[in-house]
């Protein structure tokens, strides 16, 4: 069951309101333009086309504004927290082609680095798990993907993989810092051989999987499933199990949920969660990865559950912006 447990009134000026939904446990699912929790809960960063970056202390179902951020000059499409082990920092994006670095210090907010290396809009910024450093991977709809590294006293290194996808680049995601079936095969004492590895979803209809190999980025894999634009990406939490996941959703209102069994990661299938009749914009998993969150243009926040046998079921719905939340019957539950 899930229920709205606060609406946030974010006093935009084009009035976007954040919707906080429960299930199992607490996780984000973005709105427009965006609205993310921090790692702790107790905070939500959301961004506008009204240029804006704001903060609200969310706690004990309060919502106070604590910063208000001006630094880009077009719409802010979406916002990222860093791991709080590296201090409290924000990372945003936007239409104006720039990535704005933010860091609280002494209870103020500042911009801590301004990226410009875009010929165009920049559409989804992701930070890297913490186990990596402090790396942020930026999409843009120049077709590039950046990757910024944090090397201490201020400086940040920058790697571009060009041509990452024609058109434009419009999600990253990060895999799990987690060496696939770890959990059942790792040697106790035995340090884990991490490899580096992000999803991609972009205007050429395609998933991509890059890996990093003597300190460059590679295309691993491509995906090929959807006939439109990758809207969005999410690569599962794991826990070490086998099994790699990742949900995709387009503008041809499909979400698909890949999976790969194979430690190499070389082998991905695509399996179909739901047809829906408008764009799908947005998926996100819940930290224990049993749950996955769909936001389309229905004006809708569908969560689906898969059940023992692989079927994926849509166990509850909630209708943006109003508040209403629903339980979807047995019976009814593939024909939302």
């Amino acid at each position: 069951m899930v229920s709205v447990i606060n609406t946030v009134d974010t006093s935009h000026e084009d009035m976007i309101k954040a919707e906080l939904a429960w299930a199992n446990s607490t996780f984000g699912v973005a709105l427009q333009h965006d609205a993310q929790m921090d790692y702790y809960g107790t905070r939500l960063a959301t961004c506008s086309s009204d240029r804006s970056v704001k903060i609200f202390d969310v706690r004990n179902g309060g919502q106070i504004l604590i910063a208000d951020l001006r630094g880009h000059e077009g719409p802010v499409w979406q916002v990222a927290w860093a791991h709080p082990m590296y201090g409290n920092i924000l990372a945003s994006c936007s239409y104006d082609r720039k990535v704005i670095i933010w860091k609280e210090e002494n209870g103020t907010w500042e911009k801590t680095y301004e990226y410009t290396g875009h010929d165009s809009s920049v559409n989804s910024v992701c930070w890297a798990p913490h186990d990596y450093g402090l790396i942020l991977a930026c999409g843009s709809s120049d077709g590039a993907i950046s990757l910024l590294s944090y090397t201490g006293d201020g400086q940040w290194e920058v790697k571009k993989i060009s041509n990452a996808h024609t058109i434009g680049c419009n999600a990253v995601s990060w895999a799990p810092a987690v060496v696939p079936g770890s959990l059942i095969e790792q040697p106790s004492g035995q340090k884990p051989n991490y490899i580096k590895r992000f999803a991609s979803g972009g205007c050429d209809n395609l998933v991509k999987i890059w890996k990093e190999e003597d300190g460059q980025w590679k295309e691993e894999q491509k995906l090929e499933a959807h006939s439109d634009w990758v809207r969005d990406v999410a690569w599962a939490p794991s826990i070490g199990l086998p099994t790699s996941t990742i949900a995709s959703c387009s503008q041809d209102g499909r979400v698909f949920i890949w999976t790969c069994d194979d430690a190499s990661g070389s082998s991905w299938s695509p399996k179909l969660l739901h047809k829906f009749n408008d764009v799908v914009w947005h998926v996100s998993w819940s930290i224990t990865a049993n749950i996955l969150a769909v936001s389309g243009g229905d004006n809708k926040v569908t969560l689906w559950k898969e059940s023992v046998d692989g079927l994926w079921a849509c166990i509850s719905d909630v209708n943006k912006g109003q508040g209403g939340v629903s339980a979807v019957p047995e019976g009814q539950q593939n024909e939302q």
